[in-house]
């Protein structure tokens, strides 16, 4: 289905499993890791990781499989694995489209990941079609106190752009991030995740199968 909708004040832009298939790759990554330590990552886990922070994932991956290990334990296996590879992630269907109607529109934009600052600049550098997307919220951002589902990330964003909230369109794949894009006051669009379906995700949200349906 197409959409047809007015303009936007501004568009806040999830990266991971959105705007670049990563999550497959992050998805590895964790498994990987946790093999490493003789746990086993079941898909449900692995897609409950989604949208949120490492040091939270880390945390929820140990108290699920009770593993005998720190977080940072965890991480130390996990990230590495994780950087070797994004760089080489690929655009998510429609999205190279929706940005450059964005930017051909003037729509103001902004990323809103829970990616911290390095990770998410070897994931941006390679794709030179998100240099519009001049504004970047990270998930170590000195502002940010809590990642998503809190709404942290996305009124930071919206902030930076000097827009209300409540004017923005927020762009997610994730539970988490759509919770916390509709906590920040957002109109909310989803392209579900591999795995998930409509009646997993907030009911206020616009589900789309790919960004290029919705025509500004």
């Amino acid at each position: 289905m197409t959409w047809m909708t007015p303009q936007p004040g501004g568009c806040l832009f999830d990266l991971d499993g959105l705007l670049l298939d990563t999550e497959p790759i992050h998805a590895q990554a964790w498994s990987e890791a946790i093999n490493y330590f003789g746990g086993k990552a079941t898909e449900e886990l692995l897609l409950s990781l989604r949208g949120r922070n490492k040091f939270d994932n880390a945390k929820a991956v140990i108290e699920s499989l009770q593993l005998p290990i720190t977080s940072d334990e965890l991480l130390a296996e996990q990230q590495p694995r994780a950087r070797a590879r994004v760089a080489s992630a690929k655009p998510m269907p429609g999205a190279v489209e929706l940005v450059e109607r964005c930017r051909v529109l003037e729509i103001p934009m902004a990323i809103a990941t829970s990616s911290g600052q390095q990770a998410a600049t070897l994931k941006l550098d390679p794709h030179g079609w998100l240099e519009p997307v001049m504004v970047r919220v990270c998930g170590d951002d000195p502002e940010i106190k809590a990642g998503k589902p809190a709404p942290d990330l996305f009124l930071e964003a919206a902030r930076r752009l000097g827009v209300a909230p409540e004017q923005c369109w927020a762009f997610e794949d994730a539970v988490a991030g759509a919770q916390a894009a509709l906590a920040a006051g957002c109109r909310v669009f989803v392209v579900p995740a591999p795995g998930l379906a409509a009646h997993h995700y907030p009911a206020e949200v616009t589900l789309l199968e790919r960004l290029d349906d919705l025509e500004l």
